[in-house]
């Protein structure tokens, strides 16, 4: 008899075919982040300089430098990998979004720059808030929900 592909097990039924939401936020934001960090470095800012008085340049309506295209690129690469599994994702969701509340929240300090390194402006801080509560909502609402049979239990 075969099983049903409706309902809740759908995703986890079909092996290799489905991704979970949380596999789907960390290939996306991370594919995104990686284009928009190389991207930066063609019509942004290249500038590896560093200090209080840092300047980039803007992309889009975004501040950046050679340093802030350099973490666009690390923290893309970082979810695409994490994006592997769905327990790997939601970690990956969680600890990302974690970083990013950090980085928000020193955005919003600073005002101008995160430590010495990268320029920021205020679209910069209310993407990365932005980003943050996604990732952290994702991740958290997807805990104990990667298919696996619960501890303890059998089939």
């Amino acid at each position: 008899m075969e099983a049903s592909s409706s309902g809740a097990g759908a995703t986890a039924g079909r092996e290799g075919t489905g991704r979970t939401l949380a596999q789907t936020f960390c290939l996306v934001v991370g594919i995104v982040l990686i284009a928009v960090g190389v991207l930066g470095f063609f019509f942004g800012g290249t500038s590896f300089a560093v200090g209080d008085a840092i300047d980039g340049e803007t992309f889009i309506v975004f501040e950046v430098n050679g340093w802030h295209n350099v973490v666009h690129i690390a923290t893309g690469v970082f979810l695409v990998a994490m994006a592997a599994a769905p327990a790997t994702a939601i970690t990956g969701a969680i600890a990302f979004g974690v970083l990013y509340v950090v980085l928000t929240i020193w955005g919003f300090i600073a005002m101008d720059n995160v430590i010495w390194l990268a320029p920021i402006n205020l679209p910069d801080n209310l993407l990365h808030l932005a980003l943050a509560i996604l990732g952290l909502a994702i991740g958290l609402s997807a805990r104990g929900k990667t298919g696996a049979p619960a501890r303890g239990r059998t089939a």
